[in-house]
């Protein structure tokens, strides 16, 4: 509950991932005063979460993949990407994907996933999907990255399930 305001306006943290807090913010348009954007912290569980929902043969083979959460994509990372903008990418694989790994080669840095927060929370804002649901799909995603799977393999077979 937010302190000095009635009961109906405290909104958990579930509620804002599920987009439970809808109904009552369309009753009550003064319900959103206090939901704030999730913390970076609050973030990294709702990724922990998501990670943990996945199937666990799809988990035990990324037992080595580190997943941060940031705000915002690094400048070199936009300027190696050609984006002009930090909000352009919601998420980024960094590594040698399952399929070009070699035992003969040096020993690489681990295979990371990064989610970017604030560009996710734009789209979750305007889009009308969970926060939950865009997390997942991003994660999903660049551990797709870590199996071998492009762009181009991902969108072929999302539009399959689709």
């Amino acid at each position: 509950m937010v302190p000095g305001l009635p009961s109906h306006y405290a909104v958990r943290m579930d509620d804002i991932v599920t987009g439970n807090a809808l109904k009552d913010t369309l009753d009550d348009p003064l319900a959103w005063r206090p939901l704030k954007a999730p913390s970076l912290a609050e973030f990294e569980e709702i990724a922990a979460e998501a990670y943990r929902r996945l199937p666990e043969h799809f988990r035990s083979k990324c037992a080595d993949v580190v997943i941060r959460v940031e705000d915002f994509p690094t400048d070199e990372v936009l300027d190696a990407m050609g984006l002009p903008s930090e909000l352009d990418l919601l998420g980024l694989f960094q590594g040698v994907g399952l399929p070009f790994q070699s035992e003969s080669a040096p020993q690489q840095m681990p295979n990371m996933v990064w989610l970017y927060r604030v560009p996710i929370l734009l789209y979750w804002a305007e889009h009308d999907e969970t926060l939950t649901s865009i997390v997942t799909h991003v994660l999903v995603h660049e551990i797709g990255h870590h199996f071998g799977l492009s762009d181009e393999d991902m969108a072929a077979l999302e539009a399959m399930v689709e």
